[in-house]
């Protein structure tokens, strides 16, 4: 971090102005703005860019010496998802339900609103002057997203896992096979998981199970909840619990996206009807 530069002190290293190198790392999708913050995209954090905490300035935007601002990559236009559509064939009703299938947007009585994670996609609220009714448009960039990309070949019924680049996330998918079926069809790798996609199904919790986050890196998690955008992780196996090392590493992309997370452990397994709906309650989630 020490090697690391605030967006002003790399504009008066490169003898640019701040506003101009701003509009520029906005330009190729490295930072977004939500309300009056700038905030780290997916695709700046690839390129280096990383948080900073002043004690009195608080958190910002910091960058490699080096950054290499790829302007080329983008015609610096917004794409709506209609435009998204055209491009996968896709109608723009489709296109929002599976943008808001990843968390990237939610639908409310006066239309369609970026979440956080969608902010750093490259998500931008606008607003339809003469219905009222708001609506999401993306940096140009989303069109090459990983994951949108995945979730589209997964809705196509295609098999995304050969898309993935991870290897290891191949080999995990072999060594630990889902050979549990649970009562709503599922099939998972552990008797935890089973018990929890049981309970989830005799609450009337909708889940998605083995859910890619919706980052860059290959993470996969045990159960997504859509309704209330929350993750679910239990720390544990069918040959002992997740060591404390390998949770604090899964915590950290949750944690530095943001994402809602529930943590159930092994101990916790047999205690589902204690400990479940707190927790569900805490992201407005209800079980019946």
């Amino acid at each position: 971090m020490a090697d690391k530069l605030s967006t002003t002190a790399l504009a008066k290293l490169r003898d640019v102005e701040a506003k101009a190198l701003f509009s520029d790392l906005k330009k190729a999708g490295y930072i977004n703005r939500d309300e009056d913050t700038w905030v780290l995209t997916e695709l700046g954090r690839r390129f280096g860019g990383d948080y900073a905490e002043h004690p009195k300035f608080g958190r910002f935007i910091v960058w490699p010496e080096n950054l290499l601002i790829d302007t080329t990559a983008t015609s610096g236009k917004t794409l709506s998802a209609t435009a998204l559509g055209q491009r996968y064939d896709l109608p723009a009703k489709k296109i929002n339900q599976l943008l808001s299938e990843l968390g990237w947007i939610a639908r409310k009585e006066d239309g369609w609103h970026p979440t956080e994670s969608g902010i750093t996609m490259g998500a931008y609220q606008r607003e339809d002057k003469e219905s009222g009714q708001y609506f999401v448009v993306w940096h140009d960039s989303i069109s090459r997203n990983k994951r949108l990309k995945q979730t589209i070949v997964e809705f196509r019924g295609q098999d995304a896992s050969t898309q993935s680049t991870d290897k290891s996330y191949s080999h995990f998918r072999q060594k630990f096979e889902a050979k549990h079926r649970t009562l709503d069809g599922h099939y998972v790798r552990s008797t935890g998981e089973l018990l929890i996609d049981n309970w989830l199904y005799m609450n009337g919790i909708v889940h998605a199970y083995d859910r890619q986050l919706p980052i860059e890196e290959d993470v996969i998690s045990d159960f997504y909840l859509p309704q209330g955008r929350v993750y679910l992780q239990f720390w544990g196996s069918d040959t002992g619990a997740i060591t404390e090392r390998e949770r604090e590493e899964i915590r950290q992309h949750y944690l530095q996206h943001e994402f809602r997370l529930i943590e159930i452990t092994p101990e916790e397994i047999n205690q589902l009807d204690d400990v479940l709906p707190p927790r569900l309650r805490a992201f407005g989630l209800k079980a019946y």
